[in-house]
């Protein structure tokens, strides 16, 4: 399954937290004699790759972040097939180190940032998701026509590239014209999405880029349903055991 989702054209990655009851116990064992770990952040990487038309989900739980563990799988790749999309949020280590991959990064995540404002600045953070409002639109007209994806570009591009662009020009205004505190919750909100703009626009420039992480986000309702119910992993090796099936599943 890794060879085959390491040929993948997209790749979306993101991690959720994760136990290890042996890890956690060298941890302890560890800081008993008074030496600190390199890590102590156990997590499961959810990596979807979507090849041909399908999806294959696989996980990874462990010391390893998203971006490592993306490496892992990018090391089976074929070295001559065309570097993939990437898409994953906005954290440098869900980017993996020595791989070459065109980076999308998550609309959602920008969004979330504005709707967490509606009751402070509920002017601003209403145009803001009226304008995100009338690109997911098209996007979901676009699926629902089973549009190829250079027909969807060339719809992004006519339709939604104007609305991103009078959006960035809004956005550039409020803080280049002193309209917004550039420290107020609401110039972090706008910062944020100013300096991703090129990785959260790639939908506009490469055929096949999504809007947002969503797909990966789902497939990690399955790990935080099984934390939710077995607690932990008892050792490494139940862990790849688990990793294993809910791949499969």
């Amino acid at each position: 399954m890794i060879v085959q989702a390491a040929q993948g054209e997209l790749f979306h990655n993101d991690d959720t937290g994760g136990r290890i009851l042996e890890i956690e116990k060298e941890i302890r064992e560890a800081r008993e004699r008074n030496e600190e770990p390199e890590r102590t952040g156990i997590y499961t990487t959810g990596v979807v790759s979507k090849l041909d038309g399908r999806e294959i989900t696989l996980f990874f739980t462990g010391l390893a972040h998203a971006g490592e563990n993306l490496g892992a799988v990018l090391e089976k790749r074929d070295p001559e097939l065309n570097p993939p999309i990437q898409m994953s949020d906005g954290l440098s280590h869900n980017s993996p180190k020595g791989f070459e991959t065109l980076i999308a990064q998550c609309l959602v995540h920008g969004r979330r940032r504005f709707v967490e404002l509606v009751n402070s600045f509920p002017r601003e953070v209403r145009h803001v998701l009226t304008e995100l409002g009338r690109v997911y639109r098209l996007d979901a007209r676009v699926k629902r026509w089973g549009l190829s994806p250079e027909k969807r570009l060339w719809a992004h591009q006519k339709y939604s590239k104007p609305v991103m662009d009078a959006l960035r020009e809004w956005l550039d205004a409020l803080t280049g014209e002193k309209r917004v505190e550039p420290n107020s919750t609401l110039g972090d909100a706008i910062n944020y999405l100013l300096k991703r703009w090129e990785a959260l626009t790639l939908f506009l420039r490469k055929p096949g880029a999504p809007l947002d992480n969503t797909l990966v986000e789902r497939a990690l309702k399955m790990v935080i349903l099984n934390r939710k119910n077995a607690y932990y992993y008892r050792s490494r090796r139940g862990a790849r055991v688990g990793d294993i099936f809910m791949s499969l599943i």
